[in-house]
């Protein structure tokens, strides 16, 4: 194995070299956009190279080409490339007295109520900077790159403090484009394509089951990784979906979908906002925690 010393690790500039080459497959258009001659990137490269005891690039008459190890490594390099972006804009944009909170939380309850929440809590706090990522996993957060994580489930996660925001009601809804008004019995669904959830591929079948009444296909129909795509797929007239009841309300009271069926699932797990509970005396974390809190009832 290679003994790995400060002088192994590679140079920012010999990674943007790699990045640049293996985008384009060519070290002349790496050194254009980087504004280098092409034999300073090429240089950069084989050093890359050297130092990682690997070859990165096939270097045939027709060009460049990825080696396998070098696949693996671009997908490595451009992570800590936009990290770095990311760092220095922030320290950029917010100076050395801001403090970040890492935020994690699903697409659709982003969009449809964390935004809200959030509003105005910037001018009040200016010296926190919110960085929020979106993740498709509701149910769990990643502790290495999330302070403050909005979570899908029955409110115990190891090492982490929970506060519950509110629970799950889900209804069936549709646009009323495609289906008139509301069912006059469950039979009526018969014929419907039926909106599916990734997360939840069960939710069609357990609905049905809750009220005993027998579809012979409630797994079948377009499957969507959020319940915004849901949503926008009841809207546009694709099917029936089941959404929580909560992140539709606007489109409810406009018309754009209507409650084909008056049943609505009670789930016995609720949304909430979790954090480390060894850093519930962090005060970024606690102000972010305290703000949220105070509005849980306007949502609830």
């Amino acid at each position: 194995m290679q003994k790995i010393t400060s002088r192994t690790y590679p140079s920012t500039m010999s990674l943007r070299c790699f990045e640049a080459s293996a985008r384009f497959l060519s070290f002349t258009k790496a050194s254009q956009v980087l504004h280098m001659t092409q034999s300073a990137v090429s240089k950069q490269v084989a050093q890359l190279e050297s130092s990682l005891n690997t070859t990165l690039f096939e270097r045939t008459l027709k060009g460049l080409s990825l080696t396998p190890s070098g696949q693996v490594f671009l997908v490595e390099t451009q992570n800590i490339l936009h990290q770095m972006e990311i760092s220095v804009l922030n320290m950029l944009s917010h100076g050395a007295e801001a403090e970040t909170v890492n935020i994690s939380v699903h697409p659709t309850l982003c969009a449809r109520w964390l935004v809200q929440a959030l509003k105005g809590f910037g001018k009040v706090y200016p010296k926190i900077h919110l960085d929020i990522q979106e993740q498709i996993n509701s149910a769990e957060v990643d502790t290495q790159s999330t302070e403050i994580g909005f979570l899908y489930g029955d409110g115990v996660w190891r090492d982490m403090t929970s506060i519950k925001l509110f629970d799950e009601q889900c209804i069936a809804v549709a646009s009323p484009d495609l289906v008139k008004q509301p069912f006059n019995r469950l039979e009526d669904f018969h014929g419907h394509v039926l909106v599916q959830s990734r997360a939840r591929p069960r939710a069609w079948e357990q609905y049905f089951q809750a009220q005993n009444f027998l579809n012979e296909y409630p797994f079948m129909g377009p499957r969507f990784d959020t319940f915004y795509s849901q949503i926008n797929a009841a809207i546009t007239g694709c099917g029936v979906a089941l959404i929580p009841k909560f992140l539709i309300e606007q489109e409810l009271e406009s018309k754009e979908i209507i409650q084909v069926w008056p049943y609505a699932v009670n789930n016995s797990k609720g949304y909430y906002m979790v954090y480390p509970t060894s850093m519930a005396n962090v005060s970024k974390i606690s102000t972010v925690v305290e703000w949220i809190s105070s509005k849980i009832p306007s949502f609830d």
